[in-house]
């Protein structure tokens, strides 16, 4: 489905990442910080660039990123990003690159993102299924996979490589009907106001 809702909670918004988002976008990838915890090394400007562009939404393609642009509900800035990649198979989907700029208003608010896309995934796309994970050793995730109500279910050790080092991944997932049954009255409302697809 090529048409990608923006989605307002409670404090942050979600909409589809766009041309103006380049620079911001970049600058993630670009960053030995902000790229510490990604599970992908500091890019170059060009590969960030060529990268940014597989994550825009174009009109009749059938992409299987859904990257959204973390913004405040009164300002349209990017100020971070989250994603969700679709799976070839079943109904399943990945929360990938969940990233708060340290210095921007967003922080504080990873949570209500990863509740946010997982609104997206459960309503408008109909998804059965939606797993994520983190770097093991990436505490602070612990409490934003809670927060979102995702269960943990694994640790798969030395999944990939960055920086030189292997990586263990702790995994969790949430099923749509269970999922529902903790959201929030507002997140309740968002969901029954998609169409499944």
């Amino acid at each position: 489905m090529s048409t990608r809702p923006t989605l307002v909670g409670e404090h942050i918004t979600l909409r589809p990442l766009a041309e103006r988002d380049r620079d911001v976008f970049v600058r993630i990838y670009t960053s030995a910080a902000l790229t510490r915890y990604l599970g992908v090394d500091r890019m170059t400007r060009e590969d960030a660039a060529a990268l940014f562009h597989k994550h825009i939404p174009r009109p009749g393609e059938d992409n299987p990123r859904h990257t959204f642009a973390l913004t405040l509900n009164d300002d349209d800035s990017m100020h971070g990003m989250i994603g969700l990649l679709v799976e070839g198979y079943g109904s399943n989907a990945m929360i990938t690159g969940l990233v708060v700029i340290p210095s921007s208003p967003l922080r504080g608010h990873a949570i209500e993102a990863g509740r946010l896309v997982l609104v997206y995934a459960f309503g408008h796309l109909g998804l059965h299924r939606v797993w994520a994970g983190h770097r093991s050793d990436h505490v602070h995730m612990r409490r934003v996979m809670d927060g979102a109500d995702l269960l943990p279910e694994a640790t798969l050790h030395e999944l990939f490589q960055t920086q030189g080092r292997w990586h263990d991944v702790t995994t969790y997932a949430a099923l749509s009907a269970k999922w529902r049954e903790s959201a929030s009255p507002r997140e309740v409302a968002m969901l029954d106001g998609f169409v499944a697809v």
